[in-house]
């Protein structure tokens, strides 16, 4: 067997070559840049081997049914397929799941979900595979559907578990549990389910082993934890189920669980074949989480200037029909549910449910994006009931470092919460429209008004996000490195599983190994499972937990290099740095050249200096089940936004005009891609408020493709101030702070509060739609 070689930098050594590439805090070149804008970078899709199979996926047409049977024969007999496997193919344990083991890997008894997968089928073509999965005869006895999570919450709806129909319940308290303010605001909001809508569809490649186990070749978030439940599923150990990672066409919290990983696995040792699986988009849709939908009803009090007394909120995270990452966004929602405000006194209660809808999980933003949403508008109310601006009520109730939050943190690093609010009203408005330039009007070239309707409105949002995992996650991250001299050079390579899913960890790592050994040239190894763990690409964490374990391990070859070093040259090992490819005393005097003394084979082995390091950030624990309470976090992040909007007030429909923002992120390790970062983050944060939502009707998806989910386009993204503050958090490597997920939570309030004030209308639904906004 032959594969084509994989040219991304996800199944190859990245290597740049100049020094002037980038250290902490320049802009640094993306190796994986020019692939993909010139369209020759190697995705998962793109994967090929000789004498490979197709595999495809039978599922459920039913949102919840009792499998009676299942006749496999028609489609084993058509031509060209290899085979075809239910839930008794299952080798190991037939369950998977990234905090409970509850989704089985093929349906055996009840399907769950319209979806679901039942069975899988192998064959020499896709067409082939596709018409024989159409012959699979499963015969269903319908059930009853859950798919109200309200319904889901009372004792005599059907329980879809044992245990019942609640996943998770946190609750909340602080202070008196009765409070009184002389001003009371309340609402009730609900958020649409949003997809992650990443480009590249659910892919890979499974390879069968000579050893009896099986590499398989994915895009994915977390390797590990992949490697874990497959080989849970196939019944085999570690080391013969091996992971790497393929090129990533976006992830967004959608690649963090299963898709195809086990099905091709199995298919592959069944046929003893390599097997490729790709997922159309209308497949994509039912073969992977979705954000959670929410209903939430939300009251503060507050004294008459404005400052607040009480925050009372109920949140209802739909969880659909298995548990995913539900219990921590549960957790999210609760703990960070009241925004980055004061107050005294709390009450919350925060659920996620089991209901027969498409189950839903992680995706940037993790729980505070719903509620963000509520807490904004009722922020917005309770400044109008009060007379202030809404900026002026977001700057007298925000956060400050050493304030204690709802769960009793203490925030103990920067909160410039006044400041970031204070920049967005110091930046300068867009002027008002000029003429009747179509594509600056809402309707753009449909030419559906020349301005006469259109009313322009201007909001602004305030919100944090926890940075990492919480509740006392063991989070840790994994880096292998290794300096050795490679054509008379000092050159430096890096190891770790942490997935680049688009985001630019391949470069923070080279410039952190660029910075901390003073070397131009960086070799990044493909990320697989042939080292330990680096965590999930999720929580905006990888640049602090995998950042500070290459870090940590460039410290510690570094201090093995000065120590030889001084065992020549005649200075202390504290007298000298790594610098340029040279060893240099801290007079700046050049001691040795690194890749001379490298080459000493006294000193060094021809293999070089090599260290692995796991490392960790400071503990979290839980919270206390009766109040919330506790250091549930290890870092907030803060941003905000304001937006600026024309509506046209006849047809509801909106132009952004401008999406302003600032955020606070430690320090900017490569600061053109920070920008990208917000800019990216700030657009998915307005199509939720906008336009995307997955629509299920009776457990139903009733727009799974990008003709009917609606994703914002390069047309609909208006132009963007930004303001980047790098306070550094003392705790953190470099003082960074995660910066993917915060501008996506601000964004979206900001944009549904300027609809609000264009309109008067109190819209308390995303997202906002036409017919929200003319009332038909």
């Amino acid at each position: 067997m032959t594969s084509i070689p994989l040219t991304s930098p996800q199944g190859a050594p990245s290597d740049t070559s100049s020094a002037a590439d980038g250290r902490i805090g320049e802009n640094a070149l993306r190796p994986d840049g020019t692939l993909k804008v010139t369209g020759e970078f190697a995705y998962a899709s793109d994967l090929w081997m000789d004498e490979m199979v197709w595999g495809t996926t039978v599922r459920s047409p039913h949102p919840h049914a009792r499998i009676v049977s299942i006749d496999i024969g028609p489609a084993l007999a058509t031509p060209g397929v290899y085979a075809v496997l239910t839930a008794e193919d299952v080798p190991g344990a037939n369950a998977v799941g990234l905090e409970h083991e509850d989704q089985p890997v093929l349906a055996e008894t009840v399907v769950r979900y319209k979806g679901e997968p039942v069975a899988i089928v192998a064959a020499d073509h896709p067409e082939i595979a596709r018409q024989a999965a159409k012959k699979v005869v499963v015969e269903y006895d319908v059930l009853e559907a859950v798919t109200d999570a309200r319904a889901a919450l009372d004792p005599a709806s059907v329980q879809l578990r044992p245990s019942g129909n609640v996943v998770r319940h946190l609750k909340v308290r602080k202070g008196e549990e009765l409070p009184t303010a002389a001003v009371v605001v309340s609402l009730d909001f609900e958020v649409g389910m949003q997809d992650q809508a990443f480009l590249g569809p659910e892919s890979g490649l499974a390879v069968p082993a000579e050893d009896g186990g099986v590499d398989l070749y994915v895009a994915t978030q977390w390797l590990h934890v992949d490697q874990r439940q497959v080989c849970s599923a196939l019944g085999l150990p570690p080391e013969k189920v091996r992971l790497s990672l393929s090129g990533v066409g976006g992830a967004f919290g959608g690649r963090e669980d299963l898709s195809m990983h086990v099905h091709a696995c199995l298919l592959a040792m069944h046929t003893n074949k390599p097997v490729k699986m790709v997922y159309n988009r209308e497949e994509s849709f039912y073969g992977h989480v979705h954000r959670h939908p929410a209903t939430m009803s939300y009251e503060f009090g507050a004294e008459p200037d404005g400052m607040l007394v009480y925050g009372r909120a109920e949140i209802l995270f739909d969880g659909g029909a298995y548990a995913s990452s539900t219990g921590a966004v549960v957790g999210n929602g609760g703990t960070l549910g009241l925004g980055p405000y004061r107050f005294p006194n709390v009450h919350i209660d925060c659920y996620g449910v089991y209901t027969n809808n498409p189950p839903c999980g992680a995706m940037r933003g993790f729980g505070c994006v719903q509620a963000a949403f509520a807490h904004e508008a009722l922020m917005d109310a309770l400044a109008e009931r009060v007379g202030v601006s809404p900026a002026a009520i977001r700057k007298l109730n925000g956060v400050r470092e050493g304030d204690v939050n709802i769960t009793g943190q203490v925030i103990d690093s920067a909160a410039p919460c006044e400041e970031l609010v204070q920049i967005l009203l110091d930046m300068p408005l867009p002027a008002e429209r000029s003429g009747a330039d179509l594509l600056s009007l809402p309707g753009g070239v449909a030419n559906s008004t020349h301005g006469e309707g259109v009313v322009r409105g201007v909001g602004y949002a305030l919100t944090y996000k926890n940075v990492g995992f919480s509740e006392g996650f063991d989070d840790y991250s994994t880096a292998r490195v290794r300096l050795q001299v490679i054509g008379g050079e000092a050159v430096a390579s890096v190891h770790t599983a942490a997935a680049e899913v688009g985001q630019g960890l391949i470069t923070v790592e080279q410039q952190i190994c660029r910075t901390e050994l003073g070397v131009g040239r960086v070799v990044v190894h493909p990320k697989n499972t042939q080292v330990g763990s680096g965590g999930s690409t999720s929580a905006s964490r990888q640049t602090y937990v995998t950042g500070g374990a290459v870090k940590a391990a460039c410290e510690a070859v570094r201090a093995r290099v000065l120590a030889a070093a001084a065992q020549v040259c005649g200075h202390t090992a504290d007298d000298l740095a790594l610098d340029g490819g040279k060893v240099v005393a801290r007079s700046g005097e050049v001691v040795l050249d690194l890749a001379e003394l490298l080459g000493d084979a006294e000193l060094f082995a021809d293999e070089g200096v090599e260290e692995t390091v796991e490392w960790r950030h400071r503990p979290t624990e839980a919270v206390d089940p009766e109040t919330g309470q506790g250091n549930a976090h290890v870092q907030y992040a803060f941003s905000a936004h304001r937006a600026v909007v024309d509506v046209d007030v006849d047809l509801g429909l909106v132009k952004v005009v401008a999406l302003d923002t600032a955020q606070d992120v430690g320090k900017a390790i490569n600061p053109d891609a920070v920008l990208g970062q917000i800019q990216g983050g700030s657009t998915q944060g307005m199509g939720l408020a906008l336009m995307e939502e997955i629509v299920v009707k009776d457990g139903h998806i009733m727009n799974p493709s990008f003709t009917d989910y609606l994703i914002p386009t390069i047309l609909d993204t208006p132009p963007m101030l930004i303001k980047i503050l790098e306070y550094a958090d003392p705790h953190a490597p470099y003082g960074v702070r995660g910066v993917g997920e915060p501008p996506t939570i601000s964004s979206g309030p900001a944009v549904a509060a300027a609809i609000r004030q264009a309109t008067g209308k109190a819209l308390r639904r995303v997202p906002i739609r036409p017919e929200h906004i003319t009332g038909t």
